[in-house]
């Protein structure tokens, strides 16, 4: 079975025009199989170098142009997998990139903090940022019917490659990709001190996806300061597992300004987290699941279509809300999510202060073109 990532044309159109190009991801998200399928256009013309041996990690750190003209030779594409794993990556990059100006270097990363720190600054302006998450509803469904057929599967155990190819042992393949690849990383980045404070905060962050996370809360309930609770969120955001929501506001005084939502890029994650597998009809957090899963399914189809809009939710103290908004060039499309059929009507608090922005409510009915 064999299914074709929507980001390769994107990236194949971008190649060959004097830029390294990163595919950022979480482990296991299909880097490898995308980046492989694309050096099947070049053939013998090409070198695909596996950042996690020892040896190639050793080829590439701290070496002159010399040796890395060398190594690399007169391939066109030259693919680094994992490359954060290599110490100065990006001073490398940057003599490959002077000294092959013909040469299309890809590389990937599991660690956006570790790979985007290391390159920015030796490449400034040469470099194109890609992201593949996991597999969007749409790409493993060939037509509506197929994908409201997998709804349910996708938003219990999620959709990593290795999930959706392996329906059977779905629950077990999403429980080792989360204990054995994206938590165990996290864990390893500059040695974590507190690894159990760190899975209580990822549990509580699983129980709390679709409503306002508050650190000052969650700083109480494990028992640390809030610095901590901001230190480990932004080390699930860089290893791909979550995702922030900020509010918008534009100060009115009915507005709140200082709260967040936290999103799973995959609920398979999501559930693991909290050893929930359940189906959706013994469940009590479905709305929040679906929530998630659609903000998760647009997040990735933006991704995918190369378009960037601000992102946010919005809530007033009199708890009138809008759980998902996008802003473009000034212009905001508000986005109601229902698991049930609903006629809510925005509200005038909102209208009055945004009059000229679109509003639509999600369900299970339209839910595919939001996405």
């Amino acid at each position: 079975m064999i299914i074709n990532r929507k980001i390769e044309p994107a990236i194949i159109n971008r190649l060959f025009q004097g830029k390294v190009i990163v595919i950022y991801g979480p482990r296991r998200s299909g880097k490898t199989t995308l980046v492989k399928n694309i050096q099947g256009m070049y053939h013998s013309e090409s070198i695909y170098l596996n950042c996690d041996e020892p040896d190639i990690r050793q080829a590439l750190t701290d070496k002159t142009s010399t040796e890395l003209i060398n190594y690399v030779g007169k391939n066109r594409l030259v693919i680094i997998d994992e490359a954060q794993r290599v110490k100065n990556i990006g001073i490398t990059l940057k003599l490959l990139v002077d000294n092959f100006p013909q040469t299309q270097i890809i590389a990937t990363g599991s660690s956006s903090l570790d790979l985007s720190n290391k390159i920015n600054e030796p490449l400034t302006g040469r470099v194109l940022d890609f992201f593949l998450p996991p597999f969007s509803l749409k790409e493993i469904s060939e037509d509506k019917i197929e994908a409201i057929r997998n709804l349910e599967q996708r938003m219990i155990y999620g959709s990593y490659p290795e999930v959706v190819m392996d329906i059977k042992n779905a629950e077990e393949n999403i429980r080792e990709i989360f204990k054995k690849y994206l938590y165990k990383d996290v864990l390893e980045y500059q040695g974590i001190k507190n690894p159990d404070v760190l899975e209580k905060l990822l549990t509580a962050l699983a129980l709390q996806i679709g409503c306002e996370v508050s650190y000052p809360e969650l700083a109480t309930l494990l028992q640390i300061d809030q610095k901590t609770v901001a230190s480990y969120v932004r080390l699930l955001e860089f290893a791909f597992i979550i995702f922030r929501l900020p509010p918008l506001s534009r100060n009115l005084r009915k507005e709140i300004a200082k709260s967040r939502k936290i999103y799973f890029w995959d609920l398979g994650i999501r559930n693991a987290a909290i050893n929930n597998f359940n189906l959706l009809e013994m469940r009590s957090d479905v709305g929040n699941l679906w929530e998630s899963f659609l903000v998760s399914e647009r997040m990735k189809t933006n991704q995918i279509l190369r378009k960037f809009p601000n992102k946010y939710f919005w809530r007033t103290w009199s708890k009138e809300e809008i759980d998902y908004i996008e802003e473009e060039g000034g212009t905001f499309s508000a986005f109601e999510i229902k698991w049930s059929k609903s006629n809510k009507k925005p509200s005038k608090v909102w209208t009055d202060a945004y009059p000229n922005s679109d509003w639509k409510v999600i369900t299970k009915e339209n839910f595919l073109d939001f996405i």
